[in-house]
């Protein structure tokens, strides 16, 4: 029999698709309700997370330190079945999406969620689909999931009001829209030479196909990486990610941040899975090429960050070097390094999101056309008086300080500097890069480190240059109205980077136990496969 454990697996789905449900029947005009609901649904879905995390970290016995925990829908076995499957790469997901979940939805409850109709609801559902996408363990499922968050993302970026965000909105649909063809394509011919689209018994078949099969598999996961390169916005494909980000709304962008990384994540679930070691003639097929793309996307977007005019720009290509830096990592194939780019996943995700939280508090400080103002009173030389003698030690109000700070915090984040956690991941990162297979180092390896290098000295060069423009060259002595609530999710993000530093011991552990899974797949396959139905055999038995 299933134990309360057992069925917690498929609480991340239910619970967010129960509360839209319910809020969608309610009227508009009780949105502090719905908020309300929201709010509770949110918080529960961390606490489920958190319970889930500690179960995957657990082995069950007689698994043989393979933490894999399997969910069968109807009780119908895999692969005939629908399965959902929690290891511990799934449950990390869960949890960060959570903790973004929760971050976003508090800030939003400020005015965002009543700048449009049906703002919780559309919310819910994307919290749905991304915890779908997470715990699914095949590709039609995954399709599935993938159309039901992108189609609550289509209403978050159009959320509010302006040409800028409806033209951004409609390119983003288009190009979201080219995606779940291309994934269609691709999932059909692996279902075509396969005859599964389970997870795990695809990788099962893989090793078997003979010459011309295993080309037409090749053929379908280049399909399919694309559609997942152009979700986790590789280069060339990423040219609509800065500009939609920069567009939507802040609680909105900052739930983006993870929707880019469910692309990174799908890539490593499969590549690791399917063309694993004992893939045969396939092992390793599309390594380089992740490789060379994530550093042609970090290099994009490095170019992106030093040119940037907005802060909200600025944080789109933060994204794409996030993205390129984690796709580059996977490329390598290393455990150490794929451990480690774990790490720098949770901790550049947060900095990301407490970034686009904190972009719309900082920008009120400034007036509108405050940018070319500043720039002309520089080119002609003006506005260099220090200002009169009495002005010297007067007081920084606590919303600009607070403001800045943050800003200072964020900075370090992102341009991986210490104390935070952004240091930690990308030294343990190139750390690990040098020691891959106790040979001599690549040219690959100092292209990449000397990429983590630069794209991180832009950052601090764009940050400080945007820092200074904000907070100390401001044109006036206004206070920008910022309530707690808005406030509270960027501290919550910024302390949980800094918790990450302070428990990297432990944080790393997992990670690199969640790595040992991934690049030993057999655990995985079994576990899946060999997983037992509940209760006792009644009627004909299996399917």
């Amino acid at each position: 029999m299933m134990g309360l454990n057992d069925h917690l697996i498929i609480v991340p789905i239910l619970l967010p698709l129960v509360s839209g449900a319910v809020m969608l029947l309610l009227d508009e005009r009780r949105r502090i309700l719905k908020g309300g609901i929201g709010m509770a649904t949110t918080v529960a879905l961390l606490i489920v997370s958190v319970m889930l995390l500690r179960l995957a970290d657990i082995s069950p016995a007689g698994s043989g330190g393979s933490a894999v925990r399997v969910y069968q829908l109807g009780n119908w076995p895999a692969p005939f079945g629908i399965v959902l499957v929690l290891d511990r790469l799934s449950a990390l997901m869960l949890v960060l999406t959570s903790v973004l979940g929760l971050a976003s939805l508090l800030f939003s409850l400020a005015r965002w969620h009543r700048a449009g109709p049906r703002f919780h609801t559309i919310f819910q559902l994307q919290l749905m689909g991304l915890n779908g996408a997470f715990l699914t363990g095949d590709l039609f499922n995954l399709f599935v999931f993938f159309e039901v968050l992108l189609a609550a993302s289509y209403g978050l970026v159009l959320h509010g009001d302006g040409i800028v965000r409806v033209r951004a909105g409609l390119a983003y649909i288009v190009i979201n829209l080219t995606g779940s063809f291309l994934f269609l394509i691709g999932a059909s011919l692996a279902y075509g030479v396969t005859g599964t689209l389970n997870m795990a018994d695809l990788a099962d078949r893989v090793p078997a196909l003979v010459p011309g099969d295993a080309a037409l598999v090749a053929t379908a996961a280049a399909i399919l990486g694309t559609a997942f390169l152009m979700k986790a916005g590789a280069w060339p494909l990423n040219f609509w990610l800065p500009t939609t980000y920069a567009a939507a709304s802040a609680p909105s962008a900052a739930m983006f941040a993870i929707m880019s990384k469910l692309g990174v994540y799908v890539i490593l679930r499969l590549w690791t899975l399917v063309f694993g070691p004992e893939a045969g003639p396939l092992a390793g097929f599309g390594g380089e090429w992740l490789l060379v793309g994530g550093m042609l996307t970090i290099v994009f977007g490095t170019i992106g960050i030093l040119a940037s005019q907005s802060l909200s720009r600025l944080a789109g290509y933060s994204v794409l070097v996030s993205s390129g830096t984690l796709i580059a990592a996977i490329g390598t194939g290393d455990v150490a390094v794929i451990g480690a780019t774990l790490f720098y996943l949770v901790s550049s995700t947060l900095g990301i999101a407490a970034f686009f939280l904190l972009v719309e508090l900082v920008e009120r400080i400034r007036d509108p056309g405050a940018d070319v103002l500043a720039v002309t009173m520089e080119a002609y030389g003006e506005g260099d008086d220090d200002g009169p003698a009495d002005e010297i030690g007067v007081a920084i109000p606590a919303t600009i300080a607070l403001l800045g700070g943050s800003f200072v915090a964020c900075a370090l984040l992102l341009a991986g500097l210490p104390p935070l956690s952004g240091f930690v991941a990308k030294f343990a990162i190139m750390a690990a890069m040098l020691k891959m297979d106790g040979t001599a180092v690549q040219a690959a390896t100092w292209t990449m480190i000397g990429l983590l290098t630069v794209s991180g000295l832009a950052t601090l060069i764009a940050m400080t240059r945007s820092g200074i423009s904000s907070f100390w060259a401001r044109l006036d002595d206004s206070v920008p109205r910022v309530r707690i609530i808005e406030m509270a999710p960027v501290l919550a993000l910024l302390l949980l980077a800094l918790g990450l530093t302070v428990g990297g011991g432990p944080a790393m552990r997992y990670m690199e136990a969640t790595t040992q899974a991934l690049r030993a797949p057999q655990g995985y396959v079994a576990g899946v496969l060999s997983a037992e139905r509940a209760g006792p055999a009644q009627g004909g038995g299996d399917p």
